[in-house]
């Protein structure tokens, strides 16, 4: 039955740490999660993997498959200044979904994070960092306050990867 279900299974190890990145890089500040993933593309130790997903964050679930620890970045709106930087441990608690309520996803991350967590599908630890975004007008520029936390967020991001791949 394997064979039929996973005729031809990837050869690759799943990277055990991994960074997502998620938005549209059309809609202003709903790109900064992908302007994260960008910035930190080359940049994490090796085992590591990061990611950009674009569309439903359902599939988000699938990306992290296999992964023991999981970092996911993605703009908010909850009425805090634009830039502000969110940092939530999904591992313990459900994310407050009306951090997310300005998302332009149909599902948004929070979602994705339980239903994984409900499918037993959740990785033992899940962080989430969440920009406070300006605007999510059709455009593919991030506004001052946001490109300042994107790379915040990066720096962040990476040395908590980093703390990881040092720990035994």
């Amino acid at each position: 039955m394997h064979l039929v279900r996973d005729p031809l299974p990837d050869a690759r190890r799943p990277a055990l740490l991994t960074v997502v990145g998620v938005g549209n890089p059309w809609r202003g500040d709903d790109g900064a999660g992908l302007a994260v993933a960008e910035r930190l593309e080359g940049r994490l130790p090796s085992g590591a993997a990061v990611l950009g997903r674009e569309g439903e964050p359902t599939g988000l679930i699938d990306a992290w498959d296999g992964a023991e620890a999981v970092w996911l970045v993605d703009a908010v709106r909850s009425g805090a200044a634009p830039g502000v930087v969110h940092r939530l441990d999904a591992s313990v608690e459900a994310l407050p979904a009306d951090l997310f309520r300005g998302s332009t996803h149909h599902l948004g991350v929070p979602d994705a994070v339980e239903l994984a967590r409900a499918m037993g599908r959740l990785p033992r630890r899940v962080v989430v960092f969440g920009i406070e975004a300006e605007s999510f007008e059709t455009g593919n520029a991030l506004s001052p306050a946001v490109a300042n936390a994107v790379e915040e967020v990066a720096a962040r991001v990476l040395g908590e990867v980093e703390e990881c791949t040092r720990k035994p």
